[in-house]
């Protein structure tokens, strides 16, 4: 176990940031899977519009990796589109 407040700090802090990281980065599949199991070509879009929000967050915030979130946004894009 770390001696120094500093290093008692860090141990702190990096476990609130796992956690709310682990919460948005959940929140986000969730988000995902509930938008490719939509049939209706209006409802997926307008989830569509949101989710690539929380993606474009995810990378932003180093969650996810940018080549990632393109993917996803590539891919989740397509698939609207083909309904």
């Amino acid at each position: 176990m770390a001696n120094h407040k500093s290093a008692l700090k860090r141990i702190r802090s990096n476990e609130k940031k796992r956690v709310l990281n682990r919460y948005q980065h959940k929140t986000t599949r969730n988000a995902i899977k509930a938008l490719r199991i939509a049939t209706d070509k209006s409802d997926a879009s307008a989830k569509l519009s949101n989710v690539i929000s929380m993606i474009d967050k995810l990378a932003k915030k180093n969650i996810i990796h940018d080549n990632k979130a393109s993917n996803l946004k590539s891919k989740l894009t397509r698939f609207v589109s083909s309904l």
